[in-house]
């Protein structure tokens, strides 16, 4: 398999054939993330992924691909049409594709487009929310606006694909954590995705985040300031049926809820641990990670 640069993936695709597919983000303006910035974005060449899986033809137990890197869905729909048809010509006992994807990239596919990539095989696409509040999508160059993000997962939904998003405790920073929590409660409501996840977030050396934090104009919340958020995000959250995670190598505390049938159990929980103050509930600093 030919990959250029670091490859990332959801946690939940770790057993999945990765299929790099472009290089880097489309977007790669996020003041907090510095994963796609020594790449310069590009679509590889089809002969390229032709050539990947014609030798991935010889792998044995593949029943998932996972389209990578930042943002897949940003390939023209013809192209990418023809990417999905060449993965079930290559691979017939394929059971799930799937990618990253932001808002822009998912409101550029029309939803005959969408349901068209699904009958292909597309059935999960990951996107990075990230925070509800209208201006901390502006601070972070997210691209788009509440609405517009709101949009993005509904057709998601609408085109039968499953929805996962993952939104960041702490982006507000001490600040703004309230709003940042409550706001990102409504728009997880707003969407009602398949998966939440909740990570913690981490400041990325040479990101226009860490240096506000170095120069002081952005303080982040102490660990029971991230639990406290998401102890909100959790209670204000209103879903028809998410699995709700905050299992992350970078949260302090681990959090796997089915919502809302187990919300107030795990609220309860969540309670005590601000309550009591009990630090020996949490991850370890030195156990944190990306």
């Amino acid at each position: 398999m030919d990959y250029e640069g670091f490859i990332i993936r959801p946690p939940s695709e770790a057993y999945s054939l990765l299929l790099q597919v472009t290089v880097g983000c489309s977007h790669n303006k996020c003041t907090f993330c510095g994963t796609y910035r020594q790449k310069k974005f590009k679509i590889k060449p089809l002969e390229q992924i032709k050539k990947d899986l014609k030798e991935a033809r010889h792998y044995e137990g593949v029943d998932r691909v996972f389209l990578c890197d930042g943002d897949a869905l940003i390939i023209p729909h013809p192209r990418l049409k023809e990417i999905l048809e060449l993965i079930n010509e290559n691979l017939p006992d394929i059971e799930r594709i799937g990618t990253y994807a932001n808002a822009k990239s998912i409101l550029r596919k029309s939803p005959e487009e969408l349901k068209e990539l699904k009958a292909l095989g597309l059935d999960i696409i990951y996107l990075g929310v990230e925070t509800g509040n209208a201006e901390l999508l502006k601070k972070i160059h997210k691209g788009v606006t509440y609405e517009q993000m709101v949009d993005a997962g509904r057709r998601v939904k609408e085109a039968g694909i499953t929805l996962s998003v993952t939104v960041l405790l702490g982006l507000g920073g001490i600040e703004k954590s309230i709003e940042h929590a409550m706001d990102t409660a409504k728009i997880l409501s707003d969407m009602d995705p398949d998966y939440a996840g909740a990570l913690t977030l981490m400041l990325i050396p040479e990101t226009e985040l860490y240096d506000d934090y170095l120069a002081g104009r952005f303080v982040l919340p102490d660990k029971f300031g991230f639990i406290r958020e998401l102890y909100l995000m959790i209670e204000k959250s209103n879903f028809t049926d998410c699995y709700f995670t905050s299992n992350h190598a970078s949260n302090y505390l681990s959090i796997k809820a089915r919502l809302p049938r187990e919300k107030e159990k795990n609220l309860k929980m969540i309670g005590s641990v601000l309550d009591e103050k009990d630090l020996s509930r949490m991850r370890p600093e030195y156990l944190r990670g990306l």
